[in-house]
C-alpha cells in the first residue's frame, strides 16, 4: 500500500535528525522522479529551475505561477513512494501570509517538506531585511505545524547567489535566525569551498544542506559527509544534464547524420515497465517488449 503523506514526512524528518549524510536528488517531473526513486535514494527534492525549463521558460522572474508549480509538485509526489521536498522559491509572494499559503498548498500537493528563499527578486535590494525574512520563515513554520505533519522546513540564505559583500558572515547570521524561527534544515546555495562549508556547518545550529553540480567541481558525498553536511541536493543539475544530452543528440543528427546518441537511451520497454502501474496491461505483442517499439 502506498505511504501516506504523514508517513513520508516522518521518514523525511528522521533523515535530518540522525547522524550521517544523505543525498536528495532533484526531480523536475513525474518521470524523472520515478527514475530517481528506482535508484534507491531515500528522498527527493524538486527543482523549480528544471520545472521551468520543461515548460520552456527561464529560471527567473517567477515565470512559473504558484498554481502551475503546485500542479507539478502534485504529479511528482503521486509518482513516488518517497518523501519529496519542494523548491518553493521565495514563497510566491512577499508577505508572511503568502508564504504560509504556499506551504499549505505544498502539503496539499503531497510534499513532506519545502524550502523558502530570502530573495526578493529586486536587483537593487535582493534580500529581504532580516526581520522580514524571519517573519516569513515563522509563518511557514506555523502553517506547517497547523497541518499536523512533521513537515521539514528549509530556510535558505541567498547571500552567495546575489553577490552579498560578506556572504559567509551574512549567511551564518541569517541561517541561525531562520533556525530560531522554526527552520529544520539550513541552506546557503552557492557555497562551494570545502573550508567554508565546514566552517558554516560548525557556525550554524542545525543540519545543513549543500547543493552540488551547479558547475561540476571536486566535492563528493564522502567529502561533504566528513565536513558534517547532513543533506546534499543537486538543484537543476540533472535536469540541465538531460537537456545537454538532448542537444548533443540533436547536434549529432544535424551535423553528422548519425544516431549514435541512441545507444545511451533507456529502452522503451524498460521505461514502460518502470512507469507501469499495478493495473496497467500492455496491449502489444510480447516479443515487442524485448526492445523499443517507438
Amino acid at each position: 500500500m502506498p505511504k501516506t503523506v504523514q508517513e513520508k514526512a516522518e521518514a523525511f524528518r528522521a533523515l535530518h535528525t540522525r547522524d550521517g549524510c544523505f543525498v536528495m536528488p532533484n526531480a523536475w517531473n513525474a518521470g524523472s522522479a520515478r527514475v530517481l526513486a528506482d535508484l534507491g535514494f531515500p528522498a527527493l527534492g524538486t527543482t523549480s529551475a528544471g520545472i521551468a525549463f520543461c515548460l520552456g521558460r527561464p529560471d527567473y522572474d517567477r515565470r512559473v505561477s504558484r498554481d502551475e508549480m503546485m500542479a507539478e509538485l502534485a504529479r511528482i509526489a503521486a509518482a513516488v513512494d518517497l518523501p519529496v521536498s519542494a523548491d518553493l522559491e521565495a514563497g510566491y509572494g512577499p508577505r508572511p501570509e503568502d508564504v504560509a499559503e504556499t506551504v499549505h498548498l505544498s502539503i496539499a500537493a503531497g510534499m513532506a517538506g519545502g524550502s523558502i528563499e530570502d530573495y526578493t527578486g529586486d536587483p537593487a535590494n535582493p534580500l529581504f531585511e532580516p526581520a522580514e525574512a524571519v517573519a516569513r520563515v515563522a509563518a511557514a513554520r506555523e502553517a506547517a505545524d497547523a497541518s499536523g505533519l512533521p513537515y521539514v522546513l528549509t530556510g535558505r540564505a541567498e547571500c552567495y547567489l546575489v553577490g552579498h559583500p560578506e556572504p559567509f558572515a551574512e549567511s551564518v547570521r541569517r541561517l541561525n535566525l531562520y533556525r530560531a524561527a522554526g527552520a529544520d534544515c539550513l541552506y546557503a546555495p552557492g557555497l562551494t569551498d570545502p573550508e567554508e562549508i565546514g566552517a558554516l556547518v560548525r557556525a550554524v545550529e542545525g543540519p545543513v544542506n549543500i547543493v552540488v553540480g551547479l558547475a561540476g567541481g571536486p566535492l563528493t558525498v564522502e567529502a561533504l559527509g566528513e565536513l558534517g553536511v547532513r543533506r546534499i541536493s543537486v538543484g537543476g543539475a540533472l535536469a540541465r544534464a538531460s537537456f545537454g544530452a538532448l542537444r548533443r543528440g540533436a547536434e549529432e543528427i544535424r551535423d553528422r547524420a548519425t544516431f549514435e546518441f541512441s545507444r545511451a537511451a533507456i529502452p522503451d520497454a524498460e521505461l514502460s515497465a518502470l512507469f507501469a502501474g499495478p493495473d496497467d496491461v500492455d496491449p502489444q505483442p510480447a516479443y515487442l517488449l524485448r526492445g523499443d517499439r517507438k
